[in-house]
């Protein structure tokens, strides 16, 4: 068993890992158990990726066989870009989501995290024709920053990836069509905070969708100002820059009792 250097309370970081990576290592660990925590899990399917700072071809990923709330800094593997899982875990790697995650990263040495749900009602607005509506406040202002993929099957083809990262291109969120949502950012907090909107976006819709009504329909000039706004807000500088929230969704992890994802 590695040494251990203990940082605080509940931080146990193993001497073989660097300070740098074991920070990253921790900020994944956290997002999957805030995934967890608000709902979005799918059993021990489903990813968020890391990129092993230094490098530009290897990256963290879950363990295929724990589930969300069972993940650590120390448990996480690193594959390459070949697939290949380095250093010794008694787990294997799902292939999808090296396929997917490994598309982002290798093509855009700036996103250094990916993020991939199954949840509930961003699946269901992926199943449907239109995607998402632009009925929402919450929808609009996500617009300038979406893009879809088709689905191709169940993403285990390395010749997919290319078509990943063009339909993403400068995006931060794609709809993965008849799959579910994925999201990415130059930090854990940029993904994390975009799959919350975007969920949150797919909900509003499924809720209004489910009640019946005739939706209110906006008009074009009303649609193409929310989404400047969306892109001014949310962007680099921007009043609600994403990621801001960050510190705040670590407290609330805290409080839930999950600091041993600092292990």
């Amino acid at each position: 068993m590695a040494a251990v250097v203990p940082l605080h309370s509940h931080d146990r970081r193993p001497a073989d890992i660097g300070a740098h990576e074991w920070e990253v290592r921790c900020d994944l660990a956290a997002a999957y158990r805030l995934c967890a925590l608000w709902g979005w899990t799918d059993l021990n399917n489903t990813h968020i990726s890391a990129r092993v700072p230094g490098t530009q071809d290897t990256f963290l990923l879950n363990p295929f066989g724990l589930l969300f709330d069972e993940i650590t800094a120390s448990s996480l593997i690193k594959v390459d870009r070949d697939g290949n899982v380095l250093g010794d875990s008694e787990y294997g790697m799902n292939r999808a989501g090296f396929v997917i995650h490994s598309a982002i990263h290798m093509h855009d040495p700036e996103l250094h995290f990916v993020m991939h749900t199954h949840a509930r009602f961003g699946v269901a607005v992926s199943m449907q024709e239109h995607g998402l509506l632009p009925h929402s406040q919450k929808a609009l202002t996500l617009m300038g920053w979406l893009g879809y993929h088709d689905y191709e099957g169940t993403a285990t083809e390395l010749d997919e990836r290319p078509r990943i990262v063009r339909d993403l291109g400068g995006k931060r969120i794609l709809i993965l069509r008849n799959h579910g949502l994925l999201t990415v950012g130059k930090t854990m907090s940029e993904a994390f905070v975009w799959m919350y909107r975007i969920e949150t976006a797919c909900k509003h819709q499924i809720d209004a969708l489910s009640g019946g009504a005739v939706l209110q329909p906006l008009s074009e000039d009303t649609q193409a100002q929310t989404i400047a706004a969306g892109l001014n807000m949310y962007g680099p500088g921007g009043h609600i820059e994403v990621g801001l929230e960050w510190p705040a969704l670590l407290r609330q992890l805290e409080r839930a009792g999950g600091l041993e994802y600092r292990c």
